[in-house]
């Protein structure tokens, strides 16, 4: 795995406790992402390094930064449909592109636009963002925020394939971690080293709500 990891007792001491944070493993180059698939599809994509065979292009994809809350929504990839777990290197540009046309997915008063407006935003835009509660290993809900980022139309048709530097199926190494989580060792417990990202553009950061690294 391409994955740098660290014991997961040693890095909640250094992550967040509240806040909308972007919590993920990047550098200046890629953004790694989640997502899990059906075998038929996440066996195809990491053995062809893109998505297509049995993948739909005319459903939203929704693919997730940070680690722990992949794991809480496919059960340690124990759910049904989300048996192979992917990571996902993803170029940080297309990721930019990404938020910079995201709409939230839900109306709220502190978007700073009337519904109405929302709505027609809703109609135009093909990318979704959401901010979910973040989770523990056990599936605990925590203060922080989680992200996910829905695409359509022609941002999955770049995503498949032009947007992707590498995809890991990283199966085996989600189903050696989960055995410490059932057997409640979360001191042996490895996950993915991560930390808050934040945008350049400063305006996009206040749009998306993110948190200052000090929170």
């Amino acid at each position: 795995m391409k994955i740098e990891l660290k014991k997961y007792d040693e890095q909640i001491t250094e992550w967040p406790k509240s806040g909308y944070h972007i919590m993920a493993q990047y550098d200046e180059e890629e953004i790694i992402v989640y997502q899990s698939y059906r075998k038929e599809i996440g066996e195809f994509a990491a053995n062809n390094q893109f998505f297509g065979g049995e993948f739909s292009l005319s459903r939203m994809t929704w693919i997730k930064p940070n680690f722990l809350w992949m794991m809480y929504r496919n059960g340690w990839g124990t759910k049904e449909g989300q048996e192979v777990v992917l990571a996902i290197h993803l170029k940080i540009s297309a990721f930019n592109k990404y938020l910079q046309n995201a709409v939230y997915s839900t109306y709220d008063d502190s978007l700073g636009m009337s519904r109405e407006e929302w709505q027609n935003e809703v109609k135009t835009s093909s990318v979704r963002l959401q901010w979910d509660p973040d989770h523990d290993p056990y599936g605990n809900k925590l203060e922080r925020r989680a992200i996910q980022i829905g695409l359509r139309d022609d941002f999955v048709k770049t995503f498949v394939k032009e947007d992707i530097i590498l995809i890991e199926n990283i199966t085996d190494f989600v189903k050696e971690q989960y055995y410490f989580v059932q057997n409640q060792q979360l001191e042996n417990l490895l996950v993915p080293v991560e930390k808050p990202f934040l945008f350049k553009d400063e305006e996009l950061n206040k749009k998306l709500q993110i948190s200052g690294n000090h929170e």
